[in-house]
């Protein structure tokens, strides 16, 4: 496969700048522009870094629809956002050189790129009531253009997809067309009975042996030619639709049509074609493969391609290995635990290798509860599993437990239940967007009563938190730790309390404690060796931050300035609730309230001055501002 520089290069992507040119196109053509969109995707992926698998399964799907479909006067909604690239190609967005950086594409839709993106939908499971919604109004207000879902059999796990799908079907004669975009798997293998059921679908042997004979008689009907080829196409839609076990679908009042081979242009054309002239809400099903046309990533089997960073093209392997992280040191220590523990269990939400959760499962298969797109349920349900005794260990990106808040609060912490989470990707995280940093959890959790939160700051203290937070039985507990590599260890000088004492140092007549959490204590630590020659400084760094250490207030009326440092929102968070506790005054650093944009972890930090130099800055404007310095 010979891999383009750019899109320049190649001649028909080159002269795609809107949907209107894909309409364009011959069949011919457009067969060609989805080799062309593939080769661009695996070259520019390759080079950037991000969502590989998931688009490389959408082109010839996204072709179709924007070829029977006019976006923008049609909505077009991707769940989740990762599988858009190609959608961004076919509407004028074809410089991929700096994917996910500060000035270039977002790696999910955005409104602010193009009027073609609705959602910055990187949350799964909520395409379909977004469309519930944008249609609905439609309706009553005359306009009847489409709106047109493409939505994962993993998000159709999620439970808000289901509670549209029972909105849709309560007024179905709306114009919409929901396409499941079906490859067996999420992130993961596609569990559930939402998953096995579509497996029924695609393996129905009855529609097989009718489909055979119905191929036979057509092309033993003479010369195949376009005609009896696209008429094939069209009955392979009908036979499937009267066959195969959709029953589900059309008791709720959605028509259904497929399974469609979603790599097969002319097929997805015919049924899109289809569904536009029933005029009422239909469920499009489409067969893709995940990954398709890469061959790494096709003998994948552990989605390894679903989200890659740099890559080489011809291999698929790392160009720079990763240093082990955070996950990996979570990944073992959970193992030894449970090895120790019978009582524990890991639960995931469509996410078991990402999270770290692979190698228990591997151990203890019957430990690790797998329960789809779904982290609402995953907390009721972990709460479930403690009233049995269990102590469950519910392992989420950070940013994913927003979703679950009130599971938190009403099913688990007002019932005592010893459940802890594991919140991977805590504070910035940068490259893939606004949607998916992990900077409100402190502040949310920080009103739930009884609720423990540990910010370790190294591999030690991670290991010693994740014991420490099993062996809580009756409160929930939480271990939030950062995206990337492992600091090198940052040991204790002496400890007051549960509240570790870092660095020391300075000779100023100030004095001034900083308190970092997490992946914050290098920063504050590098900050201190700069004002030493401003005041004499320490840098605290507790790794057990709620409830606020009492030795920490304590120890903070001994200085005449206490910094906070954290990657989480200030409003509300740990900082705050200092000096809530204290009469000294704070300085609470920490992330703004704003949607941060796609950029690099370091420099979004720089930006927004949460590093060593906007430390030092913030006390030296106090200092003078004090006349202290």
């Amino acid at each position: 496969m010979v891999l383009p520089d750019s899109a320049d290069e190649l001649p028909i992507l080159s002269h795609i700048d809107g949907p209107d040119d894909v309409q364009h196109l011959t069949t011919s053509q457009a067969v060609d522009l989805a080799d062309e969109i593939r080769r661009y995707l695996i070259a520019s992926v390759s080079r950037t870094g991000g969502h590989m698998g998931p688009n490389l399964g959408v082109v010839e799907l996204t072709i179709a629809l924007h070829r029977i479909f006019n976006s923008p006067t049609d909505s077009m909604i991707f769940d989740t956002g990762h599988q858009a690239y190609v959608h961004k190609l076919l509407t004028g967005r074809k410089d991929f050189s700096h994917l996910r950086e500060a000035g270039g594409l977002s790696g999910y839709p955005s409104r602010a790129e193009s009027e073609h993106d609705i959602v910055e939908n990187s949350h799964a499971s909520t395409a379909l009531s977004w469309a519930d919604g944008i249609s609905r109004e439609k309706t009553r207000t005359g306009n009847t253009s489409w709106t047109v879902a493409v939505i994962g059999d993993g998000a159709l796990t999620g439970g808000m997809a289901w509670e549209a799908l029972n909105n849709i079907a309560e007024q179905p004669h709306r114009n919409i067309v929901i396409v499941v975009n079906d490859n067996g798997r999420s992130y993961a293998p596609t569990i559930g009975g939402m998953a096995h059921h579509l497996d029924a679908l695609r393996t129905s042997e009855q529609y097989e042996r009718a489909l055979s004979w119905t191929k036979k008689t057509l092309l033993g009907m003479g010369e195949p030619g376009r005609a009896a080829f696209e008429a094939l196409h069209g009955l392979k839609v009908g036979i499937k639709d009267v066959l195969a076990p959709q029953v589900m679908f059309e008791d709720l009042g959605l028509k259904y049509l497929g399974p469609i081979d979603g790599h097969d242009i002319v097929a997805m054309e015919t049924a899109l074609t289809r569904a536009r002239s029933l005029h009422q809400a239909v469920i499009v099903h489409a067969i893709t493969q995940k990954g398709r046309g890469y061959r790494p990533a096709e003998k994948d089997i552990a989605d390894r391609f679903h989200a890659v960073g740099k890559i080489h093209p011809e291999t698929g392997l790392p160009i720079k290995p990763a240093r082990f992280g955070w996950t990996s040191v979570f990944a073992d220590e959970i193992v030894k635990i449970a090895r120790e523990r019978e009582d524990v269990v890991g639960i995931t939400a469509a996410m078991k290798l990402p999270v770290g959760l692979g190698p228990l499962s591997d151990e203890f298969p019957d430990r690790v509860i797998d329960v789809g797109i779904s982290e609402q349920h995953a907390v009721t349900s972990a709460a479930g599993m403690a009233f049995m005794g269990a102590h469950p260990v519910v392992a989420l990106y950070a940013t994913f437990l927003n979703r679950a808040f009130d599971q938190v609060l009403m099913d688990v912490a007002l019932h005592h239940a010893g459940v802890t989470f594991i919140l991977d990707r805590a504070g910035i995280t940068g490259a893939d967007g606004p949607s998916h940093n992990g900077m409100w959890d402190i502040a949310l959790l920080s009103i739930v009563p009884g609720l423990q939160i540990a910010t370790p700051r190294d591999e030690e203290t991670l290991r010693a938190a994740l014991r420490r937070a099993n062996d809580i039985a009756d409160a929930p507990t939480v271990v939030r730790y950062p995206k990337g590599p492992l600091p090198q260890p940052i040991p204790a000088l002496r400890s007051v309390g549960p509240v570790d004492i870092v660095h020391e140092g300075g000779d100023g007549e100030t004095k001034i404690l900083i308190v970092a959490l997490g992946a914050m204590v290098a920063q504050a630590i590098d900050a201190s060796k700069q004002l030493a020659s401003d005041a004499t400084v320490c840098v605290a760094a507790p790794t057990w931050i709620q409830p606020v250490p009492d030795e920490l207030v304590a120890m903070s009326r001994d200085y005449d300035l206490v910094v906070t440092v954290e990657d989480g929102v200030v409003r509300g968070g740990f900082g705050w609730a200092l000096s809530q506790d204290t009469d000294v005054p704070v300085i609470p650093m920490g992330i703004p309230d704003e949607f941060l944009a796609h950029d690099s972890r370091a420099h979004i930090q720089h930006e927004i001055g949460l590093d060593a130099a906007g430390i030092v800055r913030s006390v030296r404007d106090y200092l003078k501002a004090s006349n202290r310095h």
